[in-house]
């Protein structure tokens, strides 16, 4: 009997050999991957096609996949790893800057390229209605709309991570050291723990009615924080 397809990937690498790789590592029955070798076939597929993922070379013959990320990124909060050459830390850094989940260096092991796959799958599979209705919010992270009692409310890319993840484990505690490493990725070591805190403010001023005395996204104090269930 046919099983059917979970999620569907998007790679985008002009080296032949490599992307046939790639694309045998990661096929499967629950998992389909579409090869493409230039910024202008990815437009297309992405124009008509849903993904769950998109795996991106940054070096492609028609321009730099960093621009098609930054397109990207305009409209969708479509998960993206990149793949940058091992000497362009430059790459990496504008890349996560760029709204990029995570990234890795070329050589690398398709063991380790298959783990990192599965864990940017399992922190954004939510169902498929992406729109989340709380007490007067409506958060929708696929089309980055989100709204307080019927008005928009205007999240930066990293509260919307926060946000999310919170939501999706709302009623449990998510530890300061997790949402580090869930939200700013690879890059983690180089963030300032103040960081975390500073999103955190920030969410709140846009979210809850009274910031300093939160109903919502709460603190657990020495652990880290929760969007508590009323």
């Amino acid at each position: 009997m046919n099983q059917s397809i979970n999620n569907t990937i998007l790679l985008v690498e002009d080296d032949a050999a490599l992307g046939q790789g790639i694309r045998l590592a990661l096929q499967s029955e629950q998992q389909q991957i579409t090869l493409c070798k230039t910024i202008k076939a990815a437009r297309n597929m992405l124009s008509e096609t849903e993904f769950n993922l998109l795996i991106l070379d940054v070096n492609l013959p028609d321009g730099s996949g960093l621009d098609l990320l930054t397109e990207i990124r305009k409209t969708s909060n479509l998960p993206v790893i990149l793949l940058t050459a091992n000497d362009m830390e430059m790459d990496i850094v504008t890349g996560l800057e760029l709204g990029a989940d995570d990234y890795i260096t070329k050589p690398f092991s398709l063991a380790i390229l298959r783990a990192r796959v599965n864990t940017q799958l399992r922190r954004t599979a939510i169902a498929p209605n992406s729109c989340i209705q709380l007490d007067g919010f409506s958060f929708d992270f696929e089309r980055m709309e989100f709204l307080k009692n019927g008005q928009p409310v205007e999240l930066s890319k990293t509260e919307q991570k926060l946000l999310r993840i919170l939501v999706n484990n709302r009623g449990n505690t998510v530890s300061r050291a997790d949402l580090v490493d869930r939200i700013w990725t690879d890059g983690a070591e180089y963030v300032d723990e103040n960081a975390l805190s500073v999103t955190m403010k920030r969410l709140r001023n846009k979210l809850e009615d009274n910031p300093s005395k939160p109903t919502y996204l709460k603190t657990i104090y020495s652990i880290g924080y929760t969007w508590e269930v009323k």
